[in-house]
């Protein structure tokens, strides 16, 4: 039996007299001390934002900024509607300090906990495979292991050419580069295509470590609505008549978190909009050679703006950090050069390994047999949350789960690490601020060790489902 408790604390306040820099960064470092100090334990409630800009004799906006950063912090989790609460926090566990980049994601998570907030390829054993594979790669090219990647041979563009093609698609050689991952290739393309200041579309939800990492190197964020069918077309062509963005990022299958593939219309829709309105865009098709998703890609409805981004972390192995990007004609060498300057350099043993395994047919292999292992798993998604509201797809390692009343996204993601299941809320997802509720979780599951764990992560989450008093100061 789990008890929650919510304290009200309505005698704190922060003391900005100390400190330095803007108004709201000395707001975020006072709340971070009190709960490091105990003054704000765990399940705090914050001051109402416009009642400490009354107390303290700020705006509003200046407390609305210092709560996003101590949220970004993995400090509080906010719900519109209760207010902004501090979560639980280990003892050894040290306050975030990421000046307001980091999600809300634990990277490094308690042990015991199972892992439903990450979805790496499961593992069906390319552990062996790989290890033989890199210790083939150490033998043979002793020299290239030990120095830089000065020179990319012909068969890592081949190995690219081949993972991203699709539907009936094939990319030129010329136009791939090899790429520490798919997140690192739309870096390489929003640095190389856009200057700090500029705009980038993303989708109000949408896989926020690009977005934050935008923000990070200067971009301005803006959002576009979306529907069942994707993003809505009459809002993008508002977005691009009024704000005039440098670029956007989608991802038209297999959506993360919503899961929602852009039908083939739609797609024409987008692709004629960024042509009309001169906006690049990257397609981020992580999730498509897993889907079966037999919709044209973007790519292939505006080959001379669109940057098609793809790597083997979802479905080989998230390790190697293999991946690729497609450009169009005459930017691969300028978008090369921006990735090595941007992470440093491709490390020769990696990408020599992520090639070897498409083109020997392996990742081809492995990915078939993980969209099995996924599959499997999906079913068991079905079986435990059977009567709950969810979408998911049998080839995708996540479910968009919606929470019945009176589940609040924030407080569902604490109850279930009180239970030591850590599940993503909605906030993980959001591109920007927005006072919209989804009142949903995504529940990544590929990354258990095995059906069982994964099982028994189902349960504990039906069991919270069933039962809405956790939600508030009850007992379970």
């Amino acid at each position: 039996m789990t008890i929650y408790c919510i304290v009200t604390m309505t005698t704190w306040l922060p003391d900005i007299s100390r400190g330095i820099g803007p108004m709201y960064m000395r707001i975020a470092d006072s709340i971070e001390a009190a709960i490091s100090n105990g003054a704000l334990p765990a399940g705090s409630k914050l001051p109402p934002q416009r009642n400490l800009a009354y107390d303290i004799g700020v705006t509003l906006g200046t407390i609305g900024r210092a709560y996003a950063l101590v949220h970004e912090r993995g400090l509080v989790a906010g719900e519109v509607g209760r207010g902004t609460y501090v979560l639980e926090r280990s003892a050894d566990q040290p306050a975030q300090q990421a000046d307001g980049l980091a999600g809300t994601r634990l990277v490094d998570a308690p042990p015991g906990k199972v892992r439903f907030d990450t979805t790496a390829a499961p593992d069906i054993g390319q552990g062996g495979i790989i290890g033989q594979l890199l210790a083939d790669i150490s033998r043979e090219h002793p020299v290239e292991i030990a120095s830089y990647s000065r020179s990319f041979p012909p068969s890592w563009y081949e190995a690219g050419r081949q993972w991203l093609s699709r539907n009936d698609w094939l990319p030129a050689a010329e136009n791939i580069v090899p790429t520490l991952g798919a997140h690192a290739a739309a870096i390489a393309v929003i640095s190389a295509i856009s200057l700090p200041g500029d705009k980038i579309v993303f989708e109000n939800l949408t896989y926020t470590q690009v977005s934050r990492s935008a923000r990070a190197l200067g971009r301005r964020i803006l959002t576009v609505d979306s529907d069942e069918h994707g993003v809505i077309p009459d809002d993008f062509e508002r977005l691009c008549s009024q704000q005039h963005p440098r670029l956007a990022f989608l991802m038209p299958t297999a959506h993360n978190p919503t899961l929602v593939t852009m039908p083939a219309d739609r797609r024409e829709q987008i692709a004629a909009i960024a042509r009309k309105h001169g906006v690049w865009l990257i397609e981020d098709d992580l999730y498509g050679g897993m889907s079966g998703d037999t919709n044209p890609l973007l790519i292939s409805l505006a080959p001379e703006r669109t940057f098609l981004v793809s790597g083997l972390s979802k479905s080989v192995a998230a390790g190697v950090r293999g991946g690729w990007v497609a450009c169009p004609p005459h930017f691969a060498q300028r978008i090369k050069v921006t990735h090595k300057m941007i992470t440093g350099g491709l490390p020769f043993i990696l990408a020599e390994a992520g090639s070897r395994l498409v083109l020997s047919g392996q990742a081809h292999a492995m990915r078939r047999r993980s969209v099995e292992e996924i599959a499997a798993r999906e079913k068991l998604a079905r079986r435990h949350l059977a009567g709950f509201d969810f979408a998911s797809h049998p080839h995708v390692p996540f479910l968009w789960l919606k929470l019945p009343e009176p589940w609040l996204s924030g407080t569902f993601k604490n109850a279930a690490f009180q239970e030591d299941v850590l599940v993503d809320d909605e906030d993980e997802f959001k591109a920007a601020r927005t006072e919209k509720p989804y009142y949903r979780v995504r529940i990544a599951f590929s990354s258990p060790d095995n059906r069982q764990e994964v099982e028994d992560g189902f349960m504990v989450v039906r069991r919270l489902l069933e039962n809405g008093l956790a939600s508030y100061d009850g007992v379970i």
